[in-house]
């Protein structure tokens, strides 16, 4: 529900006269981020918009293999709870975590959401080559 409404309500009014953080996000958003060691019902990640976009999101990576997995199940209960499929618990991520993963972060920026931006355009199938209705 929460990434509905970021998505359908929120989102769409952050970054309207410049650009937006969003930051400390509810632990349940976490997916493979880390939960903030002064604030455990937050997750380091973050999220920037500009014009009702969101052009990036980043956070600082889990790296402990036995809360990895410790979300994995919970997730899996989850959607067993709802009749959802499960899905298969990715054991080669687990593998190397238990290897030791180096202590990383990451942003990743979305090129074409920036274009789209830059370019004015109303829409983001304006700007790529192979939008899904033309596919």
């Amino acid at each position: 529900m929460l990434d509905f409404l970021m998505a359908a309500k929120v989102g769409q009014s952050l970054g309207r006269n410049g650009l937006a953080f969003v930051y400390g996000y509810p632990a349940s958003q976490a997916a493979l981020a880390r939960l903030d060691p002064e604030d455990a019902r937050a997750a380091q990640r973050f999220e920037l918009y500009s014009g009702g976009v969101e052009l990036a999101n980043g956070y600082h990576e889990l790296t402990l293999a036995a809360e990895q997995r410790r979300r994995f199940e919970a997730d899996n209960a989850e959607r067993r709870r709802r009749g959802l499929p499960v899905f298969p618990v990715d054991e080669r991520l687990l593998s190397a975590l238990t290897t030791g993963l180096p202590d990383c972060a990451g942003v990743a920026l979305g090129f074409d959401r920036l274009l789209m931006l830059a370019t004015g355009a109303e829409h983001i199938d304006a700007i790529i080559g192979f939008p899904t209705e033309r596919a």
